[in-house]
Formats: C-alpha cells, sequence, structure tokens
C-alpha cells in the first residue's frame, strides 16, 4: 500500500489513494475540483521510502476537492472571580474535505490510483400479507 506525506495550511498529512480528508480550508470554492499538492515530503510503501530534502521534486499527489465547510462551535469562556467579569466568544473553524486519487512518484509514474466507485441501486421488493382472524 502506497502512501505520501503532504504538508498543507502549515501541517502534514499521511495519505493513502482513496482516502477522504479534513485539512485547512483551501481557496478553491467549487467543489468536484481537481487539486495538486507538490509539496511532498517523503513516499513509499512497505518496501522502499524516497524522502525529500525538504521536499520531493517532480512528486505530486491529485486530489478532488469535495466540500468546503465549517467544524462545530468552539466556546471560549474567560471568567474572572469575584470582579463580574467574563468574557464568551466562539469560532468554527473552516476545513476543506478531499478525495486522494492519486500519488505520482518523482519519475512521474502513478504509485497508487484509486479505485472509481461505482453506485449501483438496487430496488427492494416488498410485499404486504394480509392476516385474516
Amino acid at each position: 500500500m502506497s502512501y505520501a506525506v503532504i504538508q498543507t495550511g502549515g501541517k502534514q498529512y499521511k495519505v493513502k489513494s482513496g482516502e477522504i480528508l479534513k485539512i485547512e480550508k483551501l481557496a478553491d470554492p467549487k467543489p468536484e475540483k481537481k487539486l495538486e499538492f507538490k509539496e511532498i515530503l517523503a513516499y513509499g510503501d512497505d518496501k522502499i521510502i524516497e524522502v525529500g530534502t525538504p521536499t520531493v521534486a517532480g512528486a505530486k499527489v491529485e486530489a478532488e476537492l469535495i466540500k468546503n465547510g465549517k467544524n462545530r462551535t468552539i466556546l471560549i469562556f474567560k471568567k474572572r472571580r469575584r470582579h463580574n467579569s467574563r468574557r464568551k466568544n466562539g469560532h468554527r473553524q473552516e476545513f476543506s474535505m478531499i478525495r486522494i486519487n492519486k500519488i505520482f512518484s518523482k519519475d512521474g509514474k502513478v504509485l497508487a490510483a484509486a479505485e472509481k466507485k461505482v453506485e449501483s441501486v438496487k430496488k427492494k421488493v416488498v410485499t404486504a400479507k394480509k392476516e385474516k382472524k
């Protein structure tokens, strides 16, 4: 199973193909848009690993933006006892949800690609039985 370590939003993430991540908000407002992460710190699999100094030149990760949103509200409450002083504040951190599609090596070869999901619709037949008493 191939993986890569990417850097985005000041944080580092270990990603695999087909994985869905919540990362810091990206500037792209349109969902279903293709993204490329070129700041790859390392990539590899169970046997070998390629580590960059600090990044691996030529390696990239291709992803798809699923949605932009906000997390739950975090309340910040500060109180100074015996002073009748209190302050209440809230914060909702914005995030982007992405799906990792492909991981490319520094040579441009595809190390891992996500399988495309084909959703099949199954219809259930419901039969009603009447009971006679």
